[in-house]
Order: C-alpha cells, then structure tokens, then sequence
C-alpha cells in the first residue's frame, strides 16, 4: 500500500479530468477530484450544451418563417427568454448529476472547493490536504476580458447564459467561433446585433473561401458586422444602455456587451509556484508529449495546456493519460491529425483536416472542388441562402486532405466524412460512393470536375 492517500489526484473535474479519473479509478487507482465550481466543466455548464441548446432556440424564428412556403401559418409564435433559460439550468442540473453519478459510482472520491498545490504531492482544499503520488491538473480555461476604460460594463460568454432578460439591442466584440455563435445567437432570438472585429475579417485560420462565405452569410441575415473596429471605452448611460467609443472616433449605442476576445488557462490561485511546474511563452501549462509537466508527479490536459481547445480532445488526452499510467497495454497516443470541428452559429460551419491556405504551405499541388446551392428545403420557403461546400485533393496521390462547409447541420455531417478522413480515403473512393438523393450530403460524392486546379 501506498504511503499517499491517493495513488491520483486531479484537480479539476471538467470532461479532461472526469475521464481522467474514472478510468484512472476503473484500473484500479485510489482516485480523487477535487471541483469548486460545477461537474462537467466549461463544456456542460457555460459552453457547447447550453449553447447548442440556444442556437437551436435561435434558429426556431427561421424556420417558423421558413414554415409558411409550406403551408403552415404560425404568425402568433411568441418567444420567453426566462422560460428557455429555467428549461436550460434544469438540463445542467441533470448532468451535473449524472457526473456526479459517474464519478462516485467509480469509486472515484469527489472533494468540493478549490484546490491549492502546497507541494508536488500534496493538495490543498479548505481546511484539509491531500497527498498523492500523482497530481492531475485539469482547471481547463476561462473568458479573458482585456483591461479598458469601462470593461466592467461588459459581460463574457460565461454570464450570457444566465441573462435576467434578453436584450433589444446586443454587441458580440471577437472574430473567434464563440463570438460568431453568439452573434448568430442573438440575432436569432430577435436582437439587433452587432458584431465589432479588431481585425480585417474574423474565424481567422479557418479556410479562406468559408470565411468570405460566412461574412456574406452574415450580412445577408442582417447582422451588422464591423470589421477592423477596435473599443476605445464604453459608459453606462442614464437610461441603463451602453454608449461604446471606437478607436476611430465612431460611437455605438447598445443594451449588452458580450466580450468574446479568447480564453486563458484558469491556474489563478492554483499554487503552481510551489512546484517545479513551468508554464510556455503564452502562459499554458507546459508539457511533453506524455502530458508530463516540467515538475515529475505533476500532468496537465485539456485546455489548460496548449492543446487543441475542444472537448473530445480533452477526453481523449484524459483517456491516453489514465492507460499510460494505469493499464500501459492498452496505451495509445492522441492523434490530433484531421480533427474535425464544427462551429454552432446560424447556418453551422464545419471544418476537416487542412485549409488551402494551410495545404499550401505544405507544399501540395491541389485540385479544389468548390460548390454554391441552395438547398432543396429553401426552394419552398423562397429562401435565397446558400450552402457552401468545399474539398482540397492533393494531385499527386489522390488523397482528400480537407473538407469545409457552412450549411444546415454540417457538424452532423462532417463527423461522418471524418471517418473516411481519418482512413485515407482518396478522391476515387469519394467518386465511387453513390449518394443519398436529395441530400446535402450528397454533394461531396457528385464533385466530379475541380473548380480550381494548381
């Protein structure tokens, strides 16, 4: 027997650390977490779940409109923010306990408050401390909210979910997924929207030819969007609106300001200074490739390490972790090539493998397939947007090295391709695949003829 009290202790109990610590304990591992906050994380609690939930709430007033080229008449549809809101805190609470449930049922002990590092085996929480021969950091990140004149006027997507009323009028300042989701958001729910970007054009690093898609998609919504547009500051005015002052000189009046400018890693507090634990240029955690931080008995996951900041990766960081350490025969490492990722605003994006910006500077010869339609659902409705579909093939082996869309239920879509991806599949099996019609789907299986060619 061990002379810790723990053979594990993860500080953190989001989807990394959860999966960390049930599997750790499933291979027999004394297992500890240590949570102040809530179960599950940024994902369950203020990220992808709520969410989704909301975009799905948003998106309802375009199919109600869309729902009268089909013969039905919903002109008395009425929409209750406290209402979507309650329903949403009861989803929460119900996973809340079924990651409670998860963890106690697998023996894993769960200690509520936060936790402090007092050396590299042992474990602060409240009055009491721990020792483990191994301490998991697993805090995950948290809203960053830059200093400026009247910051404290502005709300990050963490309170956005929990809004007493919606507003009339609403700001989203980022270029990242999360702003454009919440954009689409609010624009969805009836809000006049505005979406402000320091930079020349935002969902930078994603594939150029989405990017211009999803801006002209944007605008066609009405959706005010202002690029290369910088705060200065924002005053809170008599009547309890916001007056926002642009770099420029320009002024904006709104009712909310959402702040949507990226994350940090959340090691506020956490004692890392007590341990030989050193964080990159960028202020993650550093690690090696084993998740090993810079201090022996101590690993990090998931988003507080410079990782790939998505749930699934955090999970399968936590699984790798677990059987490294606690069941080596079954031991696997991560593969972060060909992710796919999707993007929860109105219509979705999704996105697979490489960008041509990015296949380019790998050096591939590439024939591109783009195309532009209008779904069949739309005809009907007198609906004008249009789906984007793109695929990059390499000319030498055939092989498809990225696929891009911005359409209905594209993440549900890409995960599918994401199969044949992650198997090799070249542009021939593509070809040789016949299609379900009429489907969007279909499409990436009839591109027969490149609309571009190195």
């Amino acid at each position: 027997m061990s002379d810790y009290d723990f053979d594990l202790f993860v500080i953190g109990a989001g989807s990394g650390g959860v999966r960390a610590s049930r599997m750790a304990a499933s291979f027999g591992a004394r297992v500890a977490v240590a949570e102040d906050l809530y179960l599950g994380g940024t994902c369950v609690n203020v990220g992808c779940v709520p969410k989704k939930l909301f975009a799905y709430a948003a998106h309802f007033a375009e199919d109600f409109g869309d729902a009268q080229g089909y013969g039905w008449d919903l002109s008395k549809a009425r929409f209750d923010w406290q209402r979507l809101v309650e329903n949403k805190n009861t989803e929460i609470t119900r996973l809340n306990g079924i990651y409670h449930n998860l963890l106690t049922a697998a023996g894993v002990t769960l200690v509520h408050g936060r936790a402090r590092l007092i050396d590299s085996h042992t474990v602060a929480v409240g009055d009491a401390s721990y020792t483990a021969e191994r301490i998991l950091i697993a805090t995950g990140g948290w809203p960053f909210i830059p200093e400026f004149p009247g910051h404290e006027h502005v709300i990050s997507s963490n309170e956005v979910f929990y809004l007493e009323q919606l507003p009339k009028r609403a700001m989203v300042v980022g270029g990242g997924y999360i702003a454009i989701e919440f954009a689409s958001i609010f624009h969805g729910l009836g809000c006049e929207t505005s979406l402000l970007y320091r930079g020349a054009q935002f969902l930078r690093g994603f594939d150029q030819g989405l990017r211009d898609h999803m801006v002209v998609t944007m605008q066609n919504k009405g959706v005010d969007l202002q690029f290369d547009a910088d705060v200065a500051h924002i005053e809170k005015q008599a009547d309890g609106s916001l007056l926002v002052s642009l770099k420029n000189g320009e002024t904006l009046e709104t009712d909310l300001v959402l702040y949507a400018t990226g994350r940090r890693p959340k090691l506020d507090g956490l004692g890392l200074e007590n341990t030989k634990v050193t964080l990159d240029d960028k202020g993650f955690v550093a690690v090696d490739k084993l998740y090993q931080t810079t201090d022996p008995a101590i690993f990090a996951i998931g988003d507080v390490t410079a990782t790939i900041q998505l749930t699934p990766v955090a999970l399968a960081e936590g699984m790798a972790l677990a059987r490294r350490l606690y069941c080596p025969d079954e031991y696997r490492p991560v593969d972060y090539k060909d992710i796919a990722t999707a993007v929860f605003c109105i219509p979705n994006i999704a996105t697979l493998g490489l960008t041509e910006e990015q296949a380019r500077a790998c050096g591939h010869k590439l024939d591109i397939y783009e195309s532009r339609f209008r779904p069949l659902r739309n005809t009907l409705a007198g609906n004008d947007e249009q789906s984007f579909m793109k695929m990059l093939v390499d000319q030498q082996t055939d092989q498809v090295l990225g696929i891009h869309m911005v359409g209905p239920d594209a993440g549900e879509l890409i995960q599918g391709l994401a199969v044949a991806i992650k198997a090799g599949a070249t542009k021939a099996v593509f070809d040789a695949t016949l299609g379900i019609h009429p489907t969007a789907a279909e499409e990436f299986v009839t591109m027969r003829t490149p609309t571009r060619s190195d």
